[in-house]
């Protein structure tokens, strides 16, 4: 099944894509909920955090360092920042490729949100 991430990731739309490896991409989201909101997603496709093979524990672990890198070349590794996997419909998942959410730029709020 084709996702616009998988799409993104193609090129077939554009995206400002901000970080890139032979693994992942990193693309800021059109609807931000944080002054910084940037998607990482793996090049690999799995719909769910759920499809991850148990061997294969590395695709979360590399989502997770690149966005602390991402944050740290952007400066705002110190002051914080919140990284988030939904997983499924009440989980919150909408695009059914794994992904993960990196949120900062502003105090955040329990749920994610600037307080």
């Amino acid at each position: 099944m084709s996702t616009i991430f998988h799409k993104i990731r193609d090129r077939e739309i554009p995206a400002e894509i901000v970080y890139e490896d032979d693994h992942l991409f990193g693309f800021r989201d059109i609807a931000p909920q944080a002054p910084v909101h940037v998607l990482f997603v793996p090049k690999q496709d799995f719909a769910t955090l759920n499809d991850v093979p148990q061997d294969q524990p590395e695709i979360i672990g590399r989502l997770a360092l690149a966005a602390a890198k991402y944050a740290k070349a952007q400066g705002f590794d110190n002051d914080g920042y919140r990284i988030v996997m939904n997983c499924n419909g009440d989980g919150g998942q909408t695009v059914f490729q794994i992904h993960l959410h990196l949120l900062a730029g502003a105090p955040l709020g329990r749920f994610g949100t600037p307080a």
